[in-house]
């Protein structure tokens, strides 16, 4: 399970805004839709999820009914404020989305369009675990909208895999991905480099299978060990070592140089899609975590759920019990809210923005900081031509392995 919510301000019960948020009605908006269910817990993971023995109570045969009337309530408190738009971006995350039926997934996307609409084009993804991708799913899933799939590979080695908890089948990726690309979707795969005994040969393996299946978008995530996790405890007795940044450094490189030669462009640190179009104006950039990297409006749906509209910020309560209770009772799920002061939103703001390969202006960086972008240039970090012509902060590749290093020297 994720570690504890931020504390904040208490949340009213009927979900309503302040008085002085002002929804901008040009600003993007997206929906969220988490669904928290697990068969097994990754040692990895620090996401809010649960297996069958920890749901405490709550029914995942009752889980889609449960989120739909949270969309009703936000089609309430959304229409109050005077200002309602259809989505550009819907996602189903997890957890693993597809242990529902896929009926219920077609349900909680019903009422969303139903209640907000949804924009012409919009793209519509479920997040999947390979073993759970049958055609028979897919043909529901696109029959109601759905027109990506991210499907989490994460290796194509037994004992990567197996360091990891993952325990789909290496060749069910190809199934699944078959599956969806038969059915007309676009097709993600999510890997992460640097388990516990992955050797740079084993990254390799896995960047060329995921290659030989020919998807548009492909995330690589550093491994990172989080406190409270399975695999966080077994390195801190010595049964398994801890990553070696070094080793990450050349599969992040090894990643880059295989990806770009495949025809793939990095748009985000972590992300890379094929044409047409480069960087994030690749028809298979995921619009939807670009609207979280680019500030736009989204309310996320369901237990931990995090949402973002006109500045204010609110988390819902964690555990699916709770969530259901709360919505039982004709309440907001909202555990608390926030509304970020300007620093705040600066240093969010250059966080993401400075990740992705469009690049930050140097004109939304706090004053007293913009002299430091001249010596990130001198230190390799930060394209020179980019920042002195266009006045944007754009990654090298090495700033790309120390993003953390260069949003430092912008904020602090």
């Amino acid at each position: 399970m994720a570690g504890p919510l931020p504390l904040g301000d208490p949340a009213p019960a009927d979900g309503r805004f302040p008085e002085d948020v002002r929804i901008d009605p040009l600003v993007p908006f997206s929906a969220y839709l988490h669904v928290p269910f697990c068969r097994v817990r990754c040692g990895y993971c620090d996401f809010n999820t649960y297996t069958s023995t920890e749901l405490g109570g709550a029914r995942q045969d009752q889980y889609a009914d449960t989120l739909i009337r949270e969309i009703a309530l936000a089609r309430e408190v959304l229409g109050a404020t005077g200002v309602v738009r259809p989505m550009d971006t819907v996602f189903f995350g997890g957890g693993t989305p597809t242990l529902l039926p896929p009926g219920d997934l077609a349900r909680m996307l019903r009422a969303a369009v139903d209640a907000f609409g949804i924009r012409e084009g919009a793209e519509v993804t479920v997040e999947a675990n390979p073993d759970t991708v049958t055609p028979e799913v897919v043909r529901t899933l696109v029959d109601a909208g759905v027109n990506r799939l991210s499907i989490g590979m994460q290796s194509a080695v037994p004992h990567v895999l197996a360091a990891l908890d993952r325990t789909h089948r290496p060749e069910n990726v190809s199934t699944a991905v078959q599956a969806a690309r038969d059915a007309g979707l676009d097709v993600s795969l999510d890997l992460i480099y640097g388990a516990p005994g992955e050797t740079l040969d084993d990254w390799r393996q896995s960047l060329e299978s995921a290659l030989d299946l020919g998807p548009d978008h492909i995330s690589a995530y550093a491994l990172i060990i989080e406190d409270g996790t399975k695999l966080a405890r077994q390195i801190r007795r010595g049964e398994v070592p801890a990553p070696d940044d070094d080793l990450q450094a050349d599969m992040y490189e090894l990643a880059d140089e295989r990806l770009a030669a495949a025809g793939f462009d990095w748009y985000e640190v972590s992300n890379w899609a094929k044409g047409p179009g480069a960087g994030t104006n690749s028809v298979h950039a995921s619009r939807h975590n670009l609207a979280y990297w680019r500030g736009s409006d989204w309310w996320g749906f369901g237990p931990g759920a995090h949402s973002h509209v006109a500045g204010l910020r609110w988390w819902n309560v964690k555990h699916p019990a709770a969530y259901a209770q709360r919505l039982s009772l004709d309440e907001s799920p909202a555990a608390g809210r926030e509304q970020p002061d300007l620093e705040a939103r600066t240093l969010e703001r250059v966080l993401l923005r400075s990740r992705l390969a469009e690049g930050l202006p140097i004109a939304e960086i706090a004053e007293p900081h913009r002299e430091r972008v001249a010596e990130l240039i001198s230190d390799g970090l930060v394209d020179p031509a980019s920042a002195l012509r266009e006045r944007r902060v754009r990654l090298t590749l090495r700033g790309r392995l120390m993003a953390d290093a260069v949003v430092r020297a912008l904020t602090e």
